[in-house]
């Protein structure tokens, strides 16, 4: 039987996905930890948080998920207790990657808005008491998803695949624990964005106008302020990333506040139901927001492509330094 389209679209979205997401998150790694993209060490410490989220999201739920469901049907990975983990593991990621989009949010908000708490807060020792708060918090959180599903069969008394228990769609706890999951991520960290954001830019009106009609007598109407320009390149990384977060996250928001998530493992793969193909479009373009990070740096932010083009230049300087060295010696 014919697979449907859907499908055949995952079979090589996610691979290229997979190649793309490890590629350009791991040389965003590289490049923040230098501390050379102009940027402070308390931003880069979020930055640096949310792309390890990114990258470990890519390896855990389209690599050793997606494309290990699609490619791979039996192998060890669908033992039982490590099928409960990937899946544990992977929300665990997830709610790590939003809410520390939610903690840069609020950083920015601390920064542009609030003078008094800022020489306080927003420190590199802040930030990274904050991602390990919110690291431990979201980590808690995805331990009881463990122990929702169990063996779909057992074979030699060894526990294969995984499906929900059933008690997990009747059972007050899960029902009520899954709704208060479901407001934490993805609901409450839309609502708290939003809000930050909306203060932020109002607050940045309003002292823009002010310090141009303090610096506007006797000034040319060209010269540049210092401080406006930081600001205005701080609030365009914070809104293409919260941007970003929120548009490919809202196929997603939709799907779940009305259907309950179906097919986790492919098993219904050639029924062509639209209620499947949304849920799927929703996840392919919740996957791909651990990608763009990267590519918004590099537009926004001047030195990391600067960073960025010397990584790239680099394997050719050094292939024909060596060259040169070789001929050289030859020479002699």
């Amino acid at each position: 039987m014919e697979y449907p389209l859907i499908f055949q679209i995952e079979c090589i979205y996610y691979p290229v996905l997979a190649v793309i997401g490890v590629t350009v998150n791991s040389a965003a790694l590289v490049i923040l930890n230098r501390g050379k993209c102009g940027l402070s060490k308390c931003i880069t410490q979020y930055l640096m948080a949310m792309t390890t989220a990114d990258l470990l999201l890519v390896i855990i739920d389209v690599i050793l998920n997606r494309i290990n469901n699609i490619y791979f049907p039996i192998n060890f990975l669908f033992l039982t207790p490590l099928c409960s983990l990937k899946l544990a593991s992977f929300l665990a990621v997830l709610n790590c990657s939003v809410w520390f989009t939610v903690a840069f949010t609020f950083d920015r908000f601390v920064a542009i808005s609030c003078s008094n708490l800022k020489a306080r807060y927003c420190t590199k020792r802040t930030a990274v008491v904050v991602v390990v708060i919110v690291t431990i918090i979201n980590c808690a959180r995805s331990i009881p998803f463990y122990f929702t599903l169990r063996p779909s069969i057992i074979i030699d008394n060894v526990p294969w695949f995984c499906i929900q228990t059933s008690d997990y769609y009747t059972a007050p706890f899960w029902i009520v624990y899954e709704r208060i999951d479901s407001i934490l991520t993805p609901l409450l960290p839309f609502a708290l964005i939003l809000i930050f954001n909306t203060l932020t830019a109002k607050n940045i009106i309003i002292v823009n106008r002010l310090r141009k009609k303090l610096r506007g007598q006797g000034k040319s109407q060209n010269h540049i302020d210092p401080e406006v320009e930081n600001r205005r390149k701080s609030i365009i990384l914070l809104y293409a990333l919260s941007t970003n977060f929120i548009l490919l996250w809202i196929p997603y928001l939709v799907h779940s506040l009305n259907w309950q998530v179906i097919n986790y493992n492919y098993k219904d793969r050639y029924i062509n139901n639209p209620i499947y193909v949304i849920q799927q479009c929703g996840f392919m373009l919740r996957l791909l927001s651990s990608c763009t990070n990267t590519c918004i740096y590099a537009l926004t932010q001047r030195k990391f492509r600067e960073e960025l083009k010397n990584g790239l230049k680099y394997p050719f300087i050094a292939i024909i330094q060596l060259f040169e060295c070789k001929c050289e010696t030859e020479r002699q």
